[in-house]
């Protein structure tokens, strides 16, 4: 399937349909719920035209999770560059499995496996073999992501989901987190902190109004975000932190600035933003070849809970 295919996959399965684009980068294109002859998104929709990554559903990240610094890292000695690889962003973003055409087996009606393997694309130090599984079941999504290291020297990884919600005055989110990377206007963290700016709180049914680009620490792996005037609740369980009860990462974009955008994005992530240049670089896995990281999530929609 080539790059510029724009040919969408789609399951169907419990009242549910979930469009793929295996050829843009492993895309999502919409997650739907058909309720009363209508279809509600649970994820905001592509729009149909043009193959900007930023326009569809969801993505994945792989092999890292949002924006590096220095025009490059450091591992074992060696200095490795990475270009910037989205116009208006000084710095990499995203990795670059979003930016390349993916395989895509279909499993059923219910179920598809999407395959990238990836060769020091664009002049990155990566070399890798990722998968994407996605299958609908009674009630939501489950969804996983994974990245095999297939170079010679060991490397550093990471992984995230990138999905967008739509919201309005309404919409709520509900995190359990602990803390807080605080950033420049750049967007790269210049400090943690687990006292949080107004609004920035997740723990309790928060508004999801003001402007923010920020990752958070100490993540539970649950979350739950609510529509009241659709009267419907979505919630994320990430496997691979609620299993083995620990400390976990997400990110919280939305753009409120004027004009502002009737969407956010929140997002599972192995490790915050630039964590390649924080000490201890928190959250990144090094791999050797042959070596694997996984995410795994479940997504559930329901009714939103009588009180």
């Amino acid at each position: 399937m080539a790059a510029s295919d724009p040919s969408i996959v789609w399951l169907r399965h419990a009242g549910q349909r979930l469009g793929l684009l295996p050829g843009w980068g492993g895309s999502v294109a919409a997650w739907q719920l058909e309720r009363s002859g209508d279809l509600v998104d649970l994820w905001r929709p592509w729009v149909g035209a043009g193959d900007d990554r930023y326009t569809m559903a969801s993505f994945a990240l792989v092999p890292w999770s949002n924006r590096i610094s220095g025009g490059g890292f450091e591992q074992d000695g060696r200095f490795h560059p990475i270009r910037p690889n989205r116009e208006g962003e000084p710095y990499p973003i995203h990795g670059d499995g979003w930016l390349q055409p993916w395989s895509c087996e279909a499993l059923g009606d219910t179920g598809a496996r999407l395959q990238l393997n990836s060769r020091h694309f664009d002049g990155n130090p990566y070399v890798y073999s990722a998968e994407q599984r996605f299958t609908l079941v009674d009630g939501g999504l489950d969804q996983s992501l994974s990245v095999t290291h297939l170079g010679d020297t060991r490397m550093p990884y990471g992984l995230g989901l990138h999905p967008y919600f739509l919201r309005d005055d309404e919409t709520r989110l509900v995190a359990p987190v602990k803390g807080v990377w605080l950033a420049r206007d750049d967007r790269l963290p210049i400090r943690h902190s687990d006292q949080f700016p107004d609004g920035w709180d997740l723990q309790n049914a928060a508004a999801v109004g003001p402007s923010i680009d920020n990752a958070y620490s100490g993540w539970s792996g649950e979350a739950h975000i609510t529509w009241p005037p659709l009267g419907l609740r979505l919630s994320l369980r990430c496997r691979d932190i609620v299993e083995q009860g620990r400390a976990g990462y997400c990110l919280l974009y939305v753009f409120g600035r004027p004009p502002a955008e009737p969407f956010f994005c929140f997002e599972p992530i192995t490790h915050p933003i630039d964590a390649f240049h924080l000490p201890g670089r928190p959250g990144l896995v090094e791999l050797r070849r042959g070596e694997s990281l996984h995410l795994q999530v479940q997504w559930r929609h329901a009714p939103i809970p009588a009180m």
